[in-house]
């Protein structure tokens, strides 16, 4: 440490300025906090001291950055009292987050972001009078992941979300942005407004509202006026189950930016989603990701045009993500993808990009539209005719297909989609250059790929062909810890009855394994598969 504070002593300011804002703002503090005056004054800049975030995301969930006691204590003793007056925003694991609010008093604190809470602790932590002024009379951004246990409990888990739910609008009453998402994608959080709680969830100050619902339903009890000052809305459906009646309780003229999306089909199009988005006349931004089954003609640029566009003049903002269905009956035409494409070309916002498949199996045709650069998390639906490019927002995607997905399909859906956590997969056809690959003298070697942050698989419904190209080490690199639905006879075909060496390492990996169509334990299949929670499960 001596000789390289010499070194950086003979850098000017601004050098040094340069090189600490490309590193971790924790590890610059614990790093040279006072080993000199001149490194003090630096590394306490506003830049360095005003969000801490004591967490970061590791593959299937957040984690705490404190990595021993040493580091934890040097920050609660010394480094968060020095810059008490400087922090306005705090990031914190639940192992942390008492000890780290009690330490100093953080005036200037208004934002806080809480990870892997659960009920328990959340009523421990907001019951704390310690901490209720805090709470009360600073902060006015939370954000919250809550660890749920109980995912295979859902009727518990949501009693849970609505009763941290409910504290939170109780404690925080000067809240203008929450967001709440679920700590990682195999434990799912979201609210549901069939419970004699949620009455009581309502704030007069929330501007901000990013969150998970249950169904459209529920999307529609946000906006009943429980929110009324509300400018801002990102609502993610489990479903798009729509009541019998659905009632609109009028203009949402408050409302600024609006984005709703889910990865399931909707029937309710016309009837529940169009008539939400004609409450909304001031709406500057708009975000769309949806799955649609339409009548007679595919949702194109005419129709963004005619019933959305038109309907909102204050609207600067459209991004969306729309896949339409149409079932064929008899003989039908439909319009290629240049043909949705000329729809586009006076669009106002955003580059814009479509293409049109056709399913005879099926009896199904479907037409893909989005804009691009692509913000959602979801892409679902994806074939052959995939046009390529870089979606980094992505988290969770589908394939489905009725012509058979090759290896190097496999390698430009990684190189598309390098954050991809889910993937599910659809498709019934063998791969036609598995055999030339196999029989290539030469010995031609396929390229591996690698999926660096997937942590849940689901191949259940495939040719034994695709098990085979995940689990297939020389094939697919797999992260430790991953979850796979899988058929239990297709996973035997494909693994030898569980003797395979070509499949042994990739189903080492696999923390949970899922079996669809069969109910009774297996020995073989236990040892094949050392570190996985089987669940057997007849449908």
């Amino acid at each position: 440490m001596e000789y390289s504070c010499i070194g950086l002593n003979n850098l000017p300011d601004e050098i040094l300025m340069i090189i600490f804002q490309k590193l971790n703002n924790i590890d610059i503090l614990y790093s040279f906090h006072d080993v000199n005056e001149r490194l003090n004054k630096i590394i306490h800049d506003r830049i360095f001291t005003s969000h801490l975030s004591f967490v970061k995301w590791s593959l299937d969930n957040f984690i705490d950055l404190f990595s021993s006691d040493i580091m934890f204590n040097r920050f609660c003793l010394q480094i968060l009292p020095s810059i008490h007056d400087k922090i306005q925003w705090l990031d914190l694991d639940l192992s942390s987050i008492k000890h780290v609010l009690r330490v100093a008093n953080y005036p200037n604190l208004d934002s806080l972001g809480l990870y892997n809470i659960d009920e328990e602790s959340a009523q421990c932590l907001f019951n704390d009078e310690t901490l209720s002024s805090i709470f009360k009379n600073q902060i006015t951004t939370l954000f919250i992941t809550i660890y749920n246990n109980n995912d295979d409990n859902h009727e518990r888990m949501t009693l849970s979300v609505a009763n941290t739910c409910d504290k939170i609008f109780t404690i925080f009453t000067r809240l203008t942005t929450f967001v709440l998402y679920e700590s990682s994608y195999k434990n799912r959080v979201r609210l549901n407004f069939d419970n004699p709680f949620f009455p009581n969830v309502r704030s007069s100050t929330l501007l901000k509202l990013i969150i998970n619902v249950h169904s459209f339903d529920d999307c529609l009890y946000l906006l009943d006026g429980r929110f009324d000052q509300l400018h801002t809305l990102h609502v993610d459906l489990a479903n798009t189950w729509c009541p019998d009646e659905i009632i609109n309780q009028g203009d949402l003229p408050n409302l600024k930016c609006f984005s709703l999306s889910c990865k399931l089909t909707t029937y309710d199009y016309n009837q529940a989603i169009l008539p939400l988005l004609y409450r909304m006349s001031n709406l500057e931004e708009l975000g769309l990701c949806l799955m649609v089954y339409v009548n007679k003609t595919f949702i194109d640029g005419n129709h963004l045009k005619t019933k959305i566009i038109k309907q909102m003049p204050r609207l600067n903002q459209f991004t969306f993500f729309i896949t339409s269905f149409i079932n064929i009956y008899n003989e039908m035409s439909f319009p290629s993808t240049e043909d949705i494409q000329q729809t586009f070309i006076d669009f106002p916002f955003n580059k814009i990009i479509s293409y049109v498949d056709n399913f005879p199996d099926r009896k199904q045709s479907q037409c893909c539209i989005y804009s691009y650069p692509f913000l959602m998390r979801y892409y679902t639906g994806i074939t052959n005719n995939f046009p390529g490019g870089l979606f980094e927002h992505v988290r969770s995607v589908s394939l489905f297909d009725e012509q058979p997905f090759e290896h190097e399909f496999f390698l430009r859906i990684q190189k598309s989609f390098p954050f991809i956590e889910e993937l599910s997969l659809v498709n019934h056809k063998p791969q036609n250059q598995k055999q030339s690959y196999q029989s290539n003298s030469n010995n031609q070697t396929l390229l591996l790929i690698e999926y660096s942050f997937l942590n849940k698989l689901y191949i259940s419904d495939v040719h034994d062909d695709y098990i085979e190209q995940f689990l297939f080490h020389t094939k697919t690199y797999l992260q430790n810890n991953i979850i796979v639905y899988v058929d239990y006879e297709s996973l035997q075909r494909v693994t030898y009855n569980f003797t395979r060496d070509s499949t042994r390492t990739n189903c080492a990996k696999i923390s949970k394994l899922h079996l669809w169509g069969q109910e009774k334990r297996s020995n073989s299949l236990e040892e094949y598969f050392p570190y996985a929670k089987i669940y057997y499960q007849l449908y």
